[in-house]
């Protein structure tokens, strides 16, 4: 049944914050069942003293928070330990999400996201699971002939500890380019737990801009299509098309291991968490026009 395999899919889904956002919101509990993997975004320039307190309120609010460690921001090993120490220590961090980061030059010493795990201390602080991105439509920090090495280097990570290791895309607006990629790196020996980015209800124009800024490539036509009616620019867009078609690809083939979807704000943590939130609960229906919201 579709219904079902929708609510499955979104069960576990989690969301992102950033330390700005997070302090519009008065108690995550409010939005976001307990237990909600939350993450928090780290931006270049940021102060990663905001993350902490970010990441120390929302596990005394009763979330997991999920901090993004980004590689290209850290200055040094020492500086990298002091990060993971306070993250375990003040706010019970256990799990986290590694990137490159989007600093066009290095601080330090971490050219990439796999040089930051290669040292070991996220493994000698207790941190065992740890998601690393997945570029379905490429990246604009990484150029494309070294995506796959990055890509294998972190495998041979998660091979060699016994962390917990998984992916997490970037997000796209059509299921046909995530299929294809995913089908792609499994074919290149890549068995890593998938977590698939899905874009928060926005309006077309709010799109549009979040897509350029983040290198979403093909799946991009699907949005153009439709700015060609300029009535629909500012009508707010919600992925019920993708995340059915999601759905029922990971229904019929298990063995792709999809583990659920990463939901990207986009600027609306609580209208992007209620429509999660009515998705993994079932309250909702499936009709020829679509995913239809309960009422009730």
């Amino acid at each position: 049944m579709v219904e079902q395999a929708i609510s499955g899919l979104m069960r576990n889904f989690s969301i992102e914050t950033t330390p700005k956002g997070a302090a519009k919101i008065l108690n995550f509990k409010d939005h976001l069942m307990a237990g909600t993997k939350v993450y928090v975004t780290s931006l270049p320039g940021s102060d990663f003293n905001e993350t902490i307190a970010t990441c120390k309120r929302l596990h005394e609010e009763g979330m997991q928070p999920v901090p993004h460690f980004t590689a290209r921001s850290i200055a040094s090993q020492e500086q990298l330990r002091e990060y993971i120490d306070r993250m375990t220590s003040e706010a019970g961090v256990k799990h986290i999400l590694a990137l490159g980061g989007a600093d066009r030059e290095p601080a330090g010493e971490f050219e990439d996201s796999a040089a930051m795990l290669e040292t070991g201390l996220f493994d000698k602080y207790g941190i065992k699971s740890i998601g690393i991105a997945g570029h379905p439509e490429g990246s604009p920090d990484i150029e494309k002939v070294f995506l796959r090495e990055y890509g294998q280097r972190k495998i041979r990570y998660a091979e060699l500890t016994d962390s917990e290791m998984y992916m997490v895309t970037q997000f796209v607006f059509e299921a046909q380019p995530i299929v294809d990629w995913i089908e792609r790196v499994r074919n290149e020996g890549n068995s890593l737990p998938l977590v698939v980015g899905v874009p928060g209800p926005a309006s077309l124009k709010s799109l549009l801009g979040h897509a350029s800024n983040c290198g979403v490539g093909p799946s991009i036509k699907f949005l153009t299509k439709q700015a060609k009616n300029v009535h629909k620019l500012l009508m707010l867009q919600t992925p019920d098309r993708l995340v059915q078609q999601l759905a029922q690809y990971a229904n019929e083939h298990p063995n792709i291991n999809i583990r659920g979807v990463h939901m990207f704000t986009l600027g609306a943590f609580s209208t992007t968490a209620k429509w999660a939130q009515d998705l993994a609960q079932g309250r909702f229906s499936v009709s020829k026009n679509g995913i239809e919201m309960s009422t009730q």
